[in-house]
């Protein structure tokens, strides 16, 4: 079995179970990056009354909005990005080695290697899954709140609660939001946002950078102290991967706010400030209509979230690489590199 599997395999597990348990937040924040109700800003909500609010006007099941589509994008994005990050990555530590047989460095992967591999493997993963997530938006940025008819005033309680319940909007499933998207433009519509996404792959490079030079740093310091041990606890990955995902988040996040934007359901009629016909249209709309504090608008949910979820990925993934190795090694198999050509 190829080390480009495993890691693979390993982190759509991760990324699954990362998904599963900051998907409520991640709902919030869909929502908070997409509102462009004035009259609502001015009543800020914290992200746990936000939550609350969800619960209250729509179900508790809203706040797992899109959570399916969401789940096969986690699966497709993870499983793809890993495999093609070791391909990558097993590519450049074999240009690395060369190098170092013809006398130029010492062998490892530098920092704008890594940046290039993560990049690379980030754009590969955008074109590939960009469908599944608007899709999600969709799904998350959805509302079932129901509308009073007011048309009989003298209708009785009885009758009202009788009236609310035959008017409740009806089930919006993930065939509701593909049909909605097609709609509205095209088969090209699946791919709303996939620039400033493109974009956006610098906050995995970014990621990954920081990840890997600062367990590459801490190995080389374990192992200085202690020749025989340089591994690294699932605690110790844990808060690596929470720095590297903050510092990548905090940079990239306007972005992010641009990409939900354009992916959301575009209002037809009225406001012409809640249209947008491209990332430029978007981003000079926000600036003239909502200032540059629209583009940070839920960032502290997204920290938490984005942080919380990046830690969890890295802590299982590397513990799911490492059953897998334990398990391959006691079987007799042994994992093997892609060979160059």
């Amino acid at each position: 079995m190829s080390d480009a599997l495993i890691n693979g395999l390993a982190g759509a597990g991760g990324g699954i179970i990362a998904q599963l348990i900051t998907y409520p937040l991640q709902t919030v924040n869909t929502r908070q990056q997409t509102e462009r109700d004035l009259k609502k800003e001015k009543r800020k909500l914290g992200t746990i009354e936000q939550m609350c609010q969800v619960v209250k006007q729509e179900g508790w099941e809203r706040l797992y909005g899109g959570l399916t589509p969401s789940l096969v994008g986690t699966t497709a994005s993870q499983g793809v990005y890993y495999y093609f990050y070791q391909i990558f990555r097993n590519k450049a530590e074999s240009k690395a080695l060369e190098r170092q047989k013809k006398g130029i460095g010492d062998g490892s992967v530098g920092m704008l290697s890594s940046l290039i591999v993560a990049a690379l493997s980030g754009c590969v993963n955008v074109l590939l899954t960009n469908p599944i997530w608007v899709v999600v938006t969709r799904m998350q940025t959805h509302t079932n709140i129901l509308k009073k008819d007011h048309s009989n005033r003298l209708a009785t309680p009885a009758l009202e609660e009788t009236v609310l319940s035959a008017i409740e909007p009806f089930s919006y499933s993930t065939g509701h939001a593909i049909h909605e998207v097609y709609d509205e433009a095209g088969f090209w519509g699946f791919w709303k946002g996939v620039f400033p996404t493109l974009i956006m792959v610098s906050n995995p490079a970014m990621q990954f950078m920081l990840y890997e030079t600062m367990l590459k740093k801490l190995k080389k310091q374990r192992s200085l102290s202690n020749p025989d041990n340089n591994g690294v606890t699932a605690l110790e990955i844990f808060l690596l991967g929470a720095l590297a995902k903050l510092g990548a988040t905090v940079v990239t996040y306007p972005l992010n706010v641009v990409k939900a934007r354009l992916q959301a359901k575009q209002v037809a009629t009225g406001d012409r400030r809640h249209r947008y016909k491209g990332t430029m249209d978007a981003i000079l709309k926000m600036i003239r209509y909502e200032g540059f504090y629209g583009f940070y608008k839920g960032m502290s949910t997204k920290i938490v979230q984005s942080v919380l979820a990046a830690a969890v990925l890295f802590m299982i993934k590397e513990e799911l690489v490492k059953g897998a190795r334990l398990l391959l090694v006691k079987d007799g198999i042994h994992t093997v590199k892609p060979k160059l050509p």
